[in-house]
């Protein structure tokens, strides 16, 4: 079968089981070919995964169609979110019969999900990117001294915030740094930030060309975790750096994208050997965010690591796109 996609406009009653992913560009992923994969292995049976693809920051009336029509669409099971995760939890969080704790706290939804009738809206970010972290900067280097610093303040950038600074990790950050073209996500950031760890210190800007993010990350010192979750090199070209921009040395530089022109990986790379950057692109971040919420949505358990994760990110290997 073709693989579907649907915008906000187009949505049809579903003739067999359906999974949706819900995003910008949903054609270009490797989950396309990745899912029919997992299913099988998993033994979800029949199952058929759509893409819904919305504009970025689309109007609120398009994020209730979809939601509106996954409620109450029988053969509908739920969706992973991406990209659109505050902007749908703000226009449609009236509409959920049940909302998991972090996504309240967050003000952001990465999965819908049926139970009892009902239709669920959890956070899975906290804990897909907080897997994808660990996986590249094991979590007692953070005893280490180091900042981090992120570009973008949408969900992605607050699980981030909360999986490295909640009080019960042993090593943390020793200062977050978050930029972003819009003050208002950043107040959510700081928000959520002081709610669960306010003790570690917060300094939010909001910037508006990336001269400013390179001043900042000129700034910071050697060890830094430079992260970007801005979409950029995505869902939209570019990178939130300029080709001037100076890695901290021994820093970390990643991209929560894994498909598109990647050109902050490519500033990155430019200086990796003279200035030993690690370069990590989001294969990793897409494995963990896929599995966390085919977990919810289907209702089994998936492994987050050994054997049976292995087997996972096998069988997704060789498809990416």
């Amino acid at each position: 079968m073709t693989p579907r996609t649907f915008t906000a406009d187009t949505l049809e009653p579903a003739a067999v089981r359906t999974f949706y992913f819900i995003g910008v560009s949903t054609g270009s992923s490797s989950i396309r070919t990745v899912f029919p994969r997992w299913a099988e292995h998993l033994g979800l049976g029949e199952v058929e995964l759509v893409g819904i693809d919305l504009p970025i920051h689309a109007p609120a009336e398009q994020y209730r169609a979809v939601v509106q029509f996954i409620a109450g669409d029988p053969l509908s099971l739920g969706a992973l979110v991406t990209t659109h995760k505050m902007d749908l939890y703000a226009a449609a969080s009236d509409l959920f019969d049940e909302i998991d704790p972090l996504a309240s706290l967050m003000t952001e939804v990465s999965a819908l999900s049926k139970r009892n009738g009902g239709l669920r809206a959890s956070a899975k970010d906290p804990f897909s990117s907080g897997l994808a972290l660990d996986s590249f900067i094991a979590p007692e280097l953070w005893a280490t001294p180091r900042e981090l610093f992120i570009m973008g303040a949408g969900g992605s950038a607050i699980a981030m915030d909360w999986h490295l600074s909640r009080p019960e990790r042993a090593a943390r950050p020793t200062a977050v740094i978050v930029t972003n073209r819009s003050a208002d996500r950043l107040d959510i950031l700081r928000r959520v930030h002081e709610t669960t760890a306010s003790d570690v210190p917060l300094t939010t800007v909001a910037v508006a060309t990336a001269a400013e993010n390179d001043r900042i990350l000129a700034g910071l010192s050697a060890g830094a975790v430079v992260v970007n979750a801005t979409g950029l090199g995505k869902d939209a070209p570019g990178s939130p750096l300029s080709n001037a921009a100076s890695f901290p040395r021994e820093s970390y530089a990643w991209d929560l994208n894994y498909r598109g022109d990647l050109v902050f990986l490519d500033q990155a790379r430019a200086h990796a050997a003279e200035r030993v950057i690690t370069v990590v692109d989001g294969w990793e971040y897409f494995i963990h965010g896929w599995t966390q919420v085919i977990a919810e949505v289907f209702d089994i358990e998936i492994p987050t690591s050994g054997a049976g994760f292995d087997e996972l990110s096998r069988l997704a290997g060789g498809t990416r796109a």
